[in-house]
């Protein structure tokens, strides 16, 4: 009895220590590398307005404290103002750091599955605004919510036509960001380096748009399915690529996967996140079976085999 009483009270403290351990972890990391990885609330599209405080407290659990935000069912910013979810996050002892929007009125990409609910029904989402028709209102109500980044989270490049306008969307946004001390960011997909005309919208972008206007948050997923490689990037245009969406996908580049369950290799790309530019790498896992699960097994295979 003797042994089994000292050995639970050795568990117990085993299992205090992971948890603090882990809040300290993180503050390591960050001492070390200058960032903590965070994570894209669009991976918990299909539970997370059912209970916007309850998911946050268990991301705040795993040990996420940066957090990107994406589109919501109950509009806004999961049902509240700007400073309002801003608070919500810092009582969670949380940072809001980026925030999604649409660059064009809604189309979902072709080929592209829409989200969907727990029971895998398609979620019905509210018309969402955008920087073609809502710039200076969708830039006016994130500032009020004391974010660093606005990310463009597609635009329409299907033809030249439509590169050239994202072209003009984006400048005209990236000028107002920088008037409301916002860094505006770009965030791809695969399409963009589908050549398009004679060029890929992204040498588009990242040539015709300067850097002190509009930036970039590399889909590592994304990027690899287009057989783009990520450092090749880096270095034809360093300092450019302060976020990341950290993901993996499958050896066909047809599914997504958690973190360390795919074919990227993060430990090159994140050797070169210093010629990146990277400041917040935000972990993210489209429609996953089990949000939380997978978050979870991302953060911790990112701490145990990269950022240690």
């Amino acid at each position: 009895m003797q042994n089994r009483r000292i050995f639970l009270q050795q568990s117990g403290a085993a299992a205090l220590g992971a948890v603090a351990f882990g809040n300290l972890g993180f503050e390591l990391l960050e001492k070390k590398y200058g960032y903590q990885p965070g994570v894209q609330l669009y991976t918990l599209m299909a539970v997370i307005d059912q209970d916007t405080q309850g998911s946050l407290k268990k991301l705040a659990d795993i040990g996420y404290k940066n957090i990107e935000s994406a589109f919501s069912r109950q509009g806004g910013f999961y049902g509240k103002s700007a400073k309002d979810f801003s608070k919500m996050l810092k009582d969670l002892g949380m940072t809001w750091r980026s925030h999604h929007v649409i660059g064009a009125p809604f189309k979902l990409p072709p080929g592209t599955k829409p989200p969907t609910d727990e029971n895998g029904n398609p979620i019905k989402i509210p018309p969402m605004k955008n920087l073609k028709e809502n710039m200076q209102e969708l830039v006016d109500g994130v500032a009020e919510g004391g974010i660093e980044y606005l990310v463009c989270a597609n635009i329409p490049t299907n033809t030249p036509e439509e590169v050239a306008e994202a072209v003009q969307v984006l400048t005209r946004t990236g000028e107002a960001c920088k008037k409301a001390g916002l860094k505006l960011v770009y965030h791809n997909h695969d399409w963009e380096f589908k050549t398009i005309g004679d060029s890929r919208p992204f040498d588009v972008f990242a040539k015709q748009i300067p850097g002190s206007l509009m930036n970039f948050e590399l889909d590592l997923a994304w990027v690899t399915k287009a057989g783009v490689d990520p450092v090749a990037l880096f270095k034809a245009h360093p300092g450019r690529f302060p976020l990341f969406h950290v993901k993996d996908i499958d050896k066909e580049k047809l599914a997504l996967k958690p973190v360390g369950d795919g074919i990227i290799d993060f430990k090159r790309i994140f050797k070169h996140a210093k010629k990146a530019g990277l400041v917040y790498p935000m972990i993210e896992h489209d429609n996953p079976a089990d949000a939380f699960d997978s978050l979870s097994r991302s953060m911790k295979w990112l701490k145990g085999n990269v950022l240690k």
